[in-house]
């Protein structure tokens, strides 16, 4: 329960967590220290200058009982000595959001000097007009109904002046801290963005460039093991590519040599019936090898080049029309779009070409562009398949129910086709057909490379 509460309160991204784990620390350090300060430091300092303040009082009250009336009187006013308290003159300090730690310290200062005064020697706050503290002194003997109220500049240790400024530039020493742990952070979270964008084109099949490796220990051996990683895909690919290429060499000259032997093993006139369905057979044999040759290359080392969509699909249903199949064009006004052209040419023919064996009828090829993507879809009426079907179609090796009934076929297809899709930055989708069938649809986006 803790963890999915910790999941949501928790920001996303790892600079706003350090961020705030520093703001956190700085501040709870800075409590601490404020908590130490007042409670072993600055608490004692008030008592002390509130003990040395009613030691003062009691001085000043007893020499005033001590002297004699006529000397009391031309005393008094000198003293600013009066019967009535000012009505400026409060228990308390009012409450301050912006002074509130001065008003804090003042009612410390207040509580320790009435516990050092008696009991009958009230003390007044005033603000107004002044910052005062007046005390009520007794009467003298001989006016018994005449208290003095006196008023006494209040002691430095009771404003806390020096203490609220060491607090603000504690707090702004919080703030640097906390700054300086986001450029920090920044400086780190860089070659960790450069690493996503390399793997980002690793996935895409693209070589990118060797990440540095002269930053921080930890973030250089990342980079080094990723620069390793890439190195060795790189060597497997190149292994990859001489293998299918002897591989193709090797099977594709015994086909050549076994039918030429049928040819002129069969006598003229004979019946050719043998000879078509071996023949036959060995043109099965040369598409599944044709089909892995282009799953595995999938044209990473061809350039991407701009160009016009739109054009390659009108070639492309020019010359399905003189083969006998006709699609019904619908394209948009299409940007200026990236793309590997033989690549792109060997996606969409492979998606037409599906169309044509599985689809049969409604033969369709719709583009348009939208939200910084281009769309090719192409459709047919042929007999839709499940969600969890469609999505399977696009692993290797993997053919749909409709598509059990022919042969010669590896199940590569659509496999070829999301691979050359990846390869530019698209996705592969397949959405049912408005009026019944299946459209498969190819989303690039224009700055596709």
């Amino acid at each position: 329960m803790v963890r999915p509460l910790l999941r949501r309160v928790l920001p996303r991204t790892l600079l706003a967590r350090n961020i705030a784990l520093l703001i956190v620390l700085v501040m709870l350090t800075q409590v601490c220290s404020l908590g130490v300060l007042l409670h072993y430091v600055q608490r004692p300092r008030v008592d002390r200058a509130a003990a040395v303040f009613a030691t003062y009082v009691t001085t000043l009250d007893n020499l005033l009982a001590a002297t004699p009336p006529g000397a009391r009187s031309a005393l008094t006013p000198r003293l600013d000595a009066r019967a009535q308290l000012p009505p400026e003159a409060t228990d308390k300090p009012p409450p301050s959001l912006a002074h509130a730690y001065r008003n804090y310290q003042r009612d410390m200062f207040l509580d320790s000097l009435r516990a050092h005064l008696p009991a009958d020697m009230p003390a007044r706050w005033q603000t107004e007009g002044g910052e005062r503290l007046w005390i009520r002194l007794h009467a003298p003997a001989d006016a018994p109904q005449a208290p003095y109220w006196i008023a006494l500049p209040i002691p430095e240790d009771a404003q806390g002046n020096g203490l609220e400024v060491a607090i603000f530039l504690s707090l702004g020493l919080g703030a640097l801290a906390a700054l300086a742990g986001y450029a920090i952070q920044l400086h780190l979270n860089e070659p960790l963005q450069e690493l996503a964008r390399a793997a980002r084109r690793v996935s895409a099949g693209e070589a990118p460039a060797p990440l540095p490796t002269d930053g921080p220990t930890e973030i250089a051996a990342v980079s080094s093991a990723f620069n390793q990683m890439t190195h060795a895909l790189q060597e497997a690919d190149a292994t990859r590519a001489l293998m299918l290429a002897g591989i193709s060499h090797d099977i594709r000259t015994p086909l050549t040599k076994l039918r030429l032997s049928m040819a002129m093993a069969m006598p003229h006139g004979s019946d050719s019936s043998f000879v078509i369905a071996a023949e036959s057979y060995l043109d099965q044999i040369e598409t599944i090898l044709q089909q892995f040759m282009d799953y595995a290359g999938s044209g990473e080392r061809e350039a991407p080049l701009p160009g016009d969509l739109n054009a390659l699909i009108e070639r492309l249903a020019g010359d399905f029309a003189g083969l006998g199949h006709e699609f019904e064009l619908s394209l948009a006004p299409l940007p200026a779009l990236p793309y590997r052209p033989i690549s792109m040419m060997r996606l969409l023919m492979n998606l037409m070409q599906n169309a044509i064996v599985y689809g049969g009828s409604g033969l369709a090829v719709r583009s348009w562009a939208a939200a910084g993507t281009v769309t090719v879809a192409v459709g047919d009426r042929g007999k839709g398949l499940s969600a969890q079907e469609l999505e399977q179609l696009k692993a290797p090796f993997q053919r749909g129910r409709n598509a059990r009934a022919h042969s010669g076929g590896t199940g590569l297809g659509l496999s070829i086709v999301e691979r050359i899709a990846r390869l530019h930055g698209g996705s592969l989708q397949f959405h049912p057909r408005e009026g019944g069938g299946l459209e498969v649809w190819v989303v690039l986006p224009v700055a596709a490379g």
